[in-house]
């Protein structure tokens, strides 16, 4: 009889595929571990200080009532932010840059380069977009088989193409980008904030630890431990807010600060830049009864902005490349392309958008509402 190995039975076809299922659910499940160690933090400190510092420590009544209401306070819209920078989707780009089913096949069969491009400049014609590579080609996304719209990346994470994206932070396990860009700033003033206060309050009691001038009891390290995660988180969080607050008056994004937007004539970091007023608006909106809370009001849809480069007189617009222009934008020009409605007027020199601050026109809140064009994800 005939002795040999017997060949390993290949594995089964829909083996490979559930293992990559597993691995993509576990690396989910790791993504949530930062924010669980923010929450985990957050419940301590509330621990610590209502019931250990407030309820246990403090002696004067009326100190304890007004850091109870103020922290609760403070608490409440730190919380609610957070949430909302967590659990808001990120928005995609609407269908309209999309490729159509015969534009995928020609752009298949067409070999890379001029041929490629041909087809997507037909696809892009109509299309609200300025950007461009940096060898002036469309900005397109071979993964989501878009033309990408201005200040449009793909996430690797999220492996999407986030409008208006800032950066992917594992703080939040989401994008930070257009639909959640405020959400993100309120949850950053909010949490320094928190902290301050918590600092501030917390900062006699830090010295009586110190000096044995507090009891003997457990409540002594909870509130020194409260002080120094206090001061800590204030002094990262400062720093961070203080750039975003920076990037806010440039209206530019952190991609942008390390890579600026090329338009079709040449790269300009501040090509996005309307002034320190517009630039405000633009990411809290019109109404300043809403600026503070974090409930959406930026303008716009995320798809088109505003650019200081783009000249929006129709009379001028038409005049061919190569003629002399009077405009302070003569060497930058564009062809006339849709912006949305709720954008175009961040253009217009109207006195609602004047530096001096003159009372901004009323708009109804809500109109730009990222959940209508959110795509869910898979």
């Amino acid at each position: 009889m005939r002795c040999g190995k017997m060949a390993a039975a290949p594995p089964p076809a829909g083996a490979a595929g559930d293992w990559g299922g597993v691995r993509r659910r576990c690396q989910r499940l790791l993504y949530w571990v930062p924010v669980l160690f923010i929450s985990s933090i957050l419940c301590w400190s509330y621990y610590a200080y209502v019931t250990q510092l407030c309820l246990l420590t403090m002696a004067n009544i009326g100190e304890k009532v007004v850091c109870l209401v103020a922290y609760h306070i403070f608490f409440m819209l730190f919380v609610w932010s957070y949430w909302k920078t967590i659990f808001t989707l990120p928005m995609n780009p609407s269908k309209e840059f999309h490729l159509s089913y015969s534009d995928k096949e020609s752009l298949e069969r067409e070999p890379r380069g001029e041929s490629q491009q041909e087809v997507l400049r037909r696809a892009a014609k109509d299309l609200p977009i300025y950007t461009r590579t940096m060898s002036g080609a469309i900005r397109y996304c071979d993964r989501c088989h878009l033309v990408k719209p201005d200040r449009c990346h793909h996430c690797s994470v999220c492996d999407k193409c986030i409008l208006k994206m800032d950066h992917h932070c594992p703080w939040v396990n989401n994008c930070v980008g257009f639909s959640n860009y405020k959400f993100f700033l309120l949850f950053l003033a909010y949490s320094l904030l928190y902290c301050l206060f918590i600092a501030a309050t917390d900062l006699q009691y830090f010295i009586k630890f110190w000096t044995n001038g507090l009891p003997d009891t457990q409540a002594k390290f909870h509130i020194m431990f409260l002080f120094f995660a206090a001061a800590m988180f204030s002094v990262s969080l400062s720093s961070l807010f203080g750039y975003h607050c920076w990037l806010v008056s440039k209206n530019k994004s952190t991609l942008e600060v390390f890579r600026a937007p090329i338009f079709r004539h040449r790269t300009d970091k501040n090509g996005f830049s309307l002034g320190f007023s517009k630039n405000l608006r633009q990411v809290f909106g019109d109404e300043k009864k809403y600026w503070l809370l974090p409930v959406f009001s930026s303008l716009g849809d995320g798809c088109s902005f505003p650019t200081c480069l783009v000249n929006q007189d129709p009379e001028q617009a038409s005049t061919p490349v190569g003629l002399n222009s009077t405009s302070k934008n003569e060497n930058h020009l564009f062809p006339a392309k849709p912006l949305r409605d709720s954008q175009s007027h961040l253009l217009t020199d109207t006195p609602s958008w004047s530096e001096t601050g003159v009372k901004a026109e009323k708009g109804k809140v809500g109109m730009s509402n990222p959940a209508l064009t959110m795509e869910n994800e898979t």
